[in-house]
């Protein structure tokens, strides 16, 4: 058999089906819709200075495995973020694809029966269900943007949304970012540096034009008039973490030209806690004391919370132990509850010095 000029490493191209067929088996709900485009409208007033007052926290699961306990834990989250909605803005981490350094599970997306089958249609349809289910329980949902075909089944479900460490340098995720409705975090890189993320901010406030796919499934070309409301989140680095005063700071002076008011959101996750779970809280307080003593550029924090802590390990087909993480640890519910009152108290604290 004569070689082959294309397809030479692909087994199979399975036809998807298209975004609109999906979304209009699962529409928006209009009080869904209601709360994504108040929550967004909240989040750009933050980061704006429009709103000096609150603080917007992410909080959630590193990535969602299983449906039902994302609901449970959005029917614990939402009283509490009702509670304090005068201090905070609360989004719930729904989180679906992975990205990989080598291999490993890549998030309910790709694989969502956890069995290496990688069923992407039923992944995209899951993750629908999950996002609209999560939105008419009344909490705002935020995800990271990885596969750029992705948004086009779930955008409009999302209040903020971030680009990863490992994405930062892509022009793709990028000129992604440009097009997308809701505001944008753009993680610093692995290294822990912060001048590409400056050039991810600028990138994306610009138009683009850059192939991609319409809601029906067919190859186009894209056109974007820029992104306005993007901010920085630091994660800490292989160097060590970066979520201390004098690194918010030397954050807050790199972003300066790009006009955006409360620029700096802190992970208190990732390199910043040595991804130790146990570690968050510690991450966390210590951003609170800048919060007590003057917000500055600080919009918000970044949690990884479960309904239990801790992480276990993923095989294909394995059982697995309900509402713990299958990738990055997290803390659990029992302490997340707490810090986010602790959180609010600071916010309050500091806007009385203000």
């Amino acid at each position: 058999m004569a070689e082959r000029l294309e397809d030479r490493n692909v087994l199979d191209i399975v036809p998807l089906i298209a975004p609109r067929a999906v979304k209009s088996a699962q529409p928006l709900s209009e009080a869904a819709a209601a709360l994504v485009l108040e929550a967004r409208r909240g989040i750009r007033d933050v980061l704006h200075g429009r709103d000096r007052r609150r603080l917007l926290v992410v909080v959630g699961p590193c990535s969602i495995h299983d449906a039902e306990a994302a609901y449970e834990y959005a029917r614990r989250l939402r009283p509490v973020a009702d509670a304090l909605r005068d201090d905070l803005l609360v989004v719930m981490r729904t989180y679906f694809e992975k990205p990989r350094t080598t291999v490993g599970w890549k998030g309910l997306v790709n694989d969502p029966h956890l069995d290496g089958s990688c069923d992407l249609e039923a992944g995209l349809q899951l993750a629908r269900t999950i996002l609209c289910t999560i939105n008419d329980l009344g909490v705002p949902c935020g995800s990271e943007v990885l596969d750029p075909i992705t948004p086009q089944y779930i955008s409009d479900l999302l209040s903020w949304a971030s680009i990863g460490a490992r994405t930062i340098e892509s022009q793709t995720h990028r000129e992604l970012a440009s097009g997308l409705s809701m505001p944008i975090g753009f993680k610093n890189s692995t290294d822990g540096g912060l001048q590409v993320a400056l050039q991810a901010m600028i990138s994306a406030r610009h138009p683009h034009t850059f192939l991609g796919i319409n809601d029906a499934g067919v190859t186009a070309m894209i056109k974007t008039q820029g992104n306005p409301d993007r901010h920085l989140v630091l994660r800490g680095g292989v160097r060590g973490p970066n979520h201390t005063a004098a690194d918010v700071a030397r954050a807050t002076e790199l972003v300066a030209a790009e006009g955006v008011a409360r620029a700096i959101m802190v992970d208190c996750s990732h390199d910043n806690s040595g991804k130790d779970h146990t570690r968050q809280g510690a991450v966390c307080r210590d951003v609170l004391v800048q919060l007590r003593t003057g917000r500055g550029a600080l919009m918000g924090l970044l949690l990884e919370s479960n309904l239990h802590p801790g992480k276990q390990v993923w095989d294909p087909g394995a059982a697995l132990a309900y509402g713990v993480s299958i990738t990055d640890a997290c803390m659990g519910w029992n302490e997340t509850e707490p810090l986010l009152y602790e959180i609010a108290e600071a916010v309050r604290t500091g806007c009385a010095a203000a």
